[in-house]
């Protein structure tokens, strides 16, 4: 029998019914599904292999609350070539590469060789009496576009807030942006503070907690070791001989904190930066900021976001090098932090309202002499040595005197006023340049202003990344990359001793964990898709549906419900 033309109609309102039902039930969450809020934490200079190589010893809230119950990328990079603390914060909560958001080192110099640091604002004044010195992070000023933080609170009127933490003053301003509060560690008094640029004044609860000076509670404590012998099995014997600590501390485990002191002073409070203890100080200053604040209590309903980035592991591969037994202690006593930090969030905010985000701000080379007794060709480079060589050949070229004048973030730059005197091609100059680099020993490219400004470089990964870290206007004139297992290091007995660093765009320093928590609003798993730490913003972004930041470049990640 045929279907009359009010049977098929019928049908195909229930046919259609269905269809808008199925949608439905696999729709976006709604407003009231998002999260209460959302924890950024970054652990400044953290290689993902030590977290594999280590997770055995990890308690099962620390790193392993994302190892075993999370989202985890293994393929996972900070993709711009001069891998450091600014741009690669910066990156985490804009989306962009250094040449867009101009944050292209942790400081540099301009072409007329005035100092600058990243997050240097002459207006803005530490709040606790800390003097406030040119290379001193107070403000956002130079960072030139939005983050999440700033998009979130113009999307919301203000009422979705974004605080952070870090032992670093670029580690916090460079995630709080200009909408959020930051605070960071200052080693003159032992205290997180803030600046004029977010407050006029410290609140009462943070006046409340300094009372009793916690601060002050590890005053010549010593760092031992928190496992047995057997554990660090995994490491290098202690006390090598290219350690280089910091603050005053020993080569060997046991070193104690505020030696030549008498009372906590500075000679303490700078040190302590550089080991365990400023990392349990930061998790309790931190669990003070969400009660003092009713971080994820946020009575509009809006999302909070809080940012804790730490910064002690970097002191402490700088000092001793990732393969150290003091890098690995340390990691696993941040492990234990993690655990008591997460269970303050978890009783403040209910952990079924919190969305959590692990990552890292860069690698970390190992020390040359340990590269090297595995066969590599490894060293350290000093800077002006290599400058030296450079202008010697330049000037028998040309005739000009230290062509390239000044060494900063990157490569060289150039005297072109006299390049223009004497009538010559700036490109032609450039070019003899950045020749003259590569012959010399542990470089491996360099790249001219011209190539970079017509983006002609190569279009290889290194290449790549090279071209995302330079900015036209503050940016070199002849860009230098190292050799792998390379990196610059002075030679001066004026500067400090490098065990080793980062800063390069091998695998090394720019393979960083990038790991989700929240099986509410993430797909747990392990990823192997390519990932970078830029795409962690327009996938926040997507999930809390508001703007991308303005000049994001990341991808929506594959791990959204």
């Amino acid at each position: 029998m045929a279907i009359s033309k009010i049977s098929r109609l019928n049908v195909m309102l229930v046919f259609a019914a269905a269809l808008i039902s199925g949608a439905n039930a696999h729709a976006k969450p709604s407003s009231a599904a998002k999260p209460k809020l959302v924890v950024v934490v970054m652990v400044d200079g953290l290689p993902m292999e030590q977290l594999y190589k280590n997770r055995d010893l990890f308690v099962a809230n620390g790193f392993r609350r994302f190892m075993d119950h999370g989202a985890v990328f293994t393929d996972a990079h900070q993709a711009h070539a001069f891998t450091v603390t600014a741009p690669g914060h910066a990156a985490v909560l804009t989306g962009a590469y250094p040449y867009q958001h101009g944050i292209i080192g942790n400081d540099w110099r301009t072409r007329e060789g005035k100092y600058a640091y990243n997050t240097a604002d002459p207006a803005s004044k530490y709040l606790d009496g800390s003097a406030t010195t040119d290379d001193d992070g107070t403000s956002p000023k130079n960072l030139r576009v939005s983050t999440l933080a700033d998009e979130l609170a113009y999307a919301s009127n203000g009422t979705s807030r974004t605080f952070t933490v870090s032992g670093k003053d670029r580690g916090a301003i460079l995630l709080a942006g200009r909408a959020g509060k930051a605070f960071m560690y200052s080693t003159q008094t032992g205290r997180f503070t803030s600046t004029s640029f977010y407050m006029p004044k410290h609140p009462q609860w943070w006046e409340d907690f300094y009372a009793t000076k916690p601060q002050d509670k590890w005053f010549h404590q010593r760092w031992m070791a928190l496992l047995d012998g057997k554990a660090y099995a995994r490491s290098l014997p202690d006390n090598q001989p290219w350690s280089s600590p910091r603050g005053g501390i020993s080569k060997s485990m046991g070193a104690m904190y505020g030696v030549g002191e008498t009372a906590p002073g500075k000679l303490y409070y700078g040190a302590l930066l550089t080991g365990p203890f400023a990392d349990e100080a930061m998790a309790e200053f931190s669990i003070a900021l969400m009660k003092g604040e009713s971080v994820g209590r946020n009575p509009s309903g809006a999302t909070d976001i809080l940012g804790v980035s730490f910064s002690s592991h970097d002191y402490v591969n700088h000092s001793f090098g990732p393969e150290s037994i003091q890098s690995q202690d340390h990691l696993i006593r941040l492990d234990r932090t993690f655990a008591k930090l997460f269970n303050g969030i978890d009783k403040q905010v209910g952990k079924d309202n919190v969305l959590m985000v692990l990552t890292a701000d860069h690698g970390f080379a190992n020390a040359p002499e340990t590269d090297a007794a595995r066969g590599f060709d490894a060293m350290r480079i000093d800077p002006t040595e290599l400058r030296n060589a450079v202008n010697a050949l330049a000037e028998k070229r040309f005739g000009i005197p230290k062509l390239a004048w000044q060494h900063m973030t990157g490569g060289f730059t150039l005297d072109y006023a006299a390049i223009d005197e004497k009538k010559l091609a700036r490109e032609e100059v450039e070019l003899f340049v950045a020749r003259a680099v590569t012959q010399q020993p542990g470089i491996a490219h360099a790249y001219t202003r011209t190539q970079l400004e017509s983006g002609s470089l190569p279009q290889t990964r290194i290449g790549k990344l090279a071209q995302r870290a330079w900015h036209h206007s503050m940016a070199v004139d002849v860009m230098v990359i190292v050799k792998p297992f390379h990196f610059f290091a002075s030679r001066s007995t004026t500067s400090q001793p490098t065990a080793c660093t980062h800063g390069t765009p091998y695998s090394y320093d720019t393979h960083v964990p990038l790991m989700w928590h929240g099986a509410k609003w993430i797909k747990p798993g392990r990823y192997t898709d390519y990932a970078e730490v830029v795409d962690l913003a327009p996938t926040l972004a997507t999930l809390l549906e508001t703007r991308f930041p303005s000049a994001s470049e990341g991808k929506v990640m594959p791990v959204l419900r």
